[in-house]
């Protein structure tokens, strides 16, 4: 398992993703069953791989879960985090909908070991193979399962997979993040201490269980083991969700496609709470969550999308911000305001129906924005619009100054959905 540009499967392994769910029959044949550790023995090898959490913000696996195992015994709650409300990521709900008895395995190890008597998968309202594949998974397991089971629909919005809006969502229907304490490892769903973790985190828990720490630690770079689900979009001919050894470089990733970074001007790296970059900085880079924090990036839900030379990346920008401003959970000034301002001032910028002074507003308002928030909404953002600044400043300077697209050499049009696709549809076929 040498990390050469070669895609290795360990959380998509098995039967291939473009058949039918895996079968508990498939799924006991191949992996066997699911052994049973005690819970500090279970966390503390957890621990020994690094595992890092999967749904954005990289935090330690096992610290989190060690939070709600250490409090005093009563009951708790798992929640299975499948929401993906992230337009730009595909990876959840491929392995929801293709591999959901790794999930429930590690949902049910996870509930072992923090003392949980119930288990939530909240899912995607609007990924319905997803929902439809665990739905089935569950019905086929619940005589095995001795916690409370139940799925909730997550609405689809942007902001229902941060973890408290989980909670909120469970708990009263509204999907918006939680501001005052106590934290949810504390009070959460019904005042339970509660324990949010994403599908491919577990998932990855459940392959844990049986390989050990070791056979984790066998892939990916030492400082950062193991494997990881990216969604590649954009130029490349292979677009889809790879599993790739985590310190995997661009070049690795994209090459294996059939496209490479042929034609690549910049790279959107981390999804919407990400951030651009220029492909020459980025092509050679390791796919790591310390390496790229350590240049001022993120791997964040592990979304890479090229950007190709003929495309404006001014107007890919503004339809993302526009996006961010509609999704936010409008509980605070830096949501309601600033991220209207910004996204308003960045589509006629694209447009080209501003100056150059909009361009001095949206550069304030967004230094305004971070920090200031009830949530991290406006933060990430914000992230995403310095970013945007730095790798595409002089295409923002052309349109405000010449109403024109420079890449194109045009007159600016309405933002769109380009190939990049970072504003697709959320509606799953069914």
């Amino acid at each position: 398992m040498s990390r050469m540009g070669v895609t290795i499967e360990r959380l998509l392994a098995g039967p291939p993703v473009d058949a039918a769910a895996e079968s508990l029959a498939q799924h006991r044949a191949r992996l066997g069953d699911l052994p049973w550790l005690a819970p500090r023995d279970l966390i503390d090898e957890i621990d020994a791989t690094g595992l890092l959490g999967r749904g954005g913000a990289g935090f330690p696996v096992a610290r989190k879960w060690r939070t709600i195992a250490g409090r005093p015994t009563g009951r708790a709650v798992v929640v299975v985090n499948g929401a993906e409300g992230e337009p730009a990521s595909h990876k959840d709900r491929l392995l929801m909908a293709h591999r959901p008895h790794l999930i429930i395995d590690g949902a049910i190890l996870a509930a072992e070991a923090i003392g949980a008597d119930e288990i939530i998968f909240y899912v995607g309202s609007e990924h319905l193979t997803a929902r439809r594949a665990i739905g089935h998974a569950v019905d086929e397991r619940r005589h095995e399962i001795d916690q409370r089971v139940r799925l909730f629909g997550a609405p689809p919005t942007y902001v229902a997979g941060e973890a408290s809006a989980a909670v909120n969502a469970i708990d009263t229907g509204q999907a918006l993040p939680l501001t005052k304490p106590p934290s949810i490892a504390e009070r959460g769903v019904d005042g339970a201490p509660t324990l949010v973790q994403n599908v491919e985190s577990l998932a990855y828990v459940a392959l844990i269980a049986r390989g050990g720490a070791d056979w984790y630690r066998s892939a990916g770079l030492a400082e950062t083991p193991g494997t990881a689900l990216v969604t590649l979009s954009g130029a490349a001919a292979g677009n889809g969700v790879r599993e790739i050894e985590l310190g995997s470089t661009l070049r690795e990733l994209t090459d294996p496609a059939g496209a490479g970074l042929d034609g690549v001007r910049a790279v959107l790296v981390g999804g919407y709470f990400g951030t651009w970059a220029t492909a020459l900085t980025v092509r050679d880079l390791p796919l790591d969550p310390a390496v790229l924090s350590s240049v001022g990036l993120t791997f964040g839900c592990g979304m890479v999308g090229l950007l190709r030379e003929d495309e404006c990346g001014v107007a890919i920008t503004a339809a993302v911000m526009s996006f961010l401003a509609d999704e936010r959970a409008g509980r605070c000034g830096p949501c309601v305001h600033g991220l209207a301002s910004i996204g308003d001032a960045t589509r006629r910028v694209a447009q080209g129906e501003a100056g150059t002074s909009d361009l001095v507003d949206i550069e304030r308002w967004t230094g305004l924005v971070r920090g200031r928030g009830a949530c991290h909404h406006p933060d990430g953002a914000a992230q995403l619009m310095a970013s945007a600044f730095d790798v595409f400043g002089d295409e923002f300077l052309h349109h405000a100054r010449t109403g024109r697209c420079s890449v194109a050499d045009r007159r600016v049009e309405a933002p769109h959905r380009p190939d990049l696709h970072v504003v697709p549809s959320r509606t799953e076929a069914a």
